[in-house]
């Protein structure tokens, strides 16, 4: 890929970020809401259901953005709302901390990492 091919798909993903990034808060504050309802085991099966495609969206979109660590966790919520009751319910809540952790840590914008 040319230099400025890269940087075109660079600005495009920032783009698509920024765009993307309220709906993406959204569903962070939900998953934050569902894994609260999990702990305590008052999970509904269509909360069970949203949560479970809401970490499968993210597992299927944070690398684009760069956020491995965030594709990593969403796959270990996906299968634990999946899988509800959880043998371990207390698991989702720190998870869906670090998955917030592994998108803001540092800043909003997407972390692209291009490999040569």
């Amino acid at each position: 890929m040319t230099p400025e091919a890269a940087a075109k798909t660079d600005a495009l993903i920032a783009s698509l970020w920024s765009k993307n990034l309220p709906k993406t808060i959204e569903r962070l504050d939900l998953l934050d809401r569902f894994a609260q309802a999990a702990a305590f085991g008052h999970l509904s099966e269509p909360d069970r259901q949203e949560a479970t495609s809401i970490s499968h969206k993210f597992a299927g979109s944070l690398g684009m953005y760069g956020y491995q660590r965030g594709t990593e966790i969403a796959m270990q919520l996906e299968h634990l709302f999946r899988n509800l009751p959880p043998a371990q319910p207390d698991l989702i809540t720190p998870l869906t901390v670090q998955l917030r952790q592994s998108i803001f840590a540092d800043t909003q914008e997407p972390k692209v990492e291009r490999t040569q």
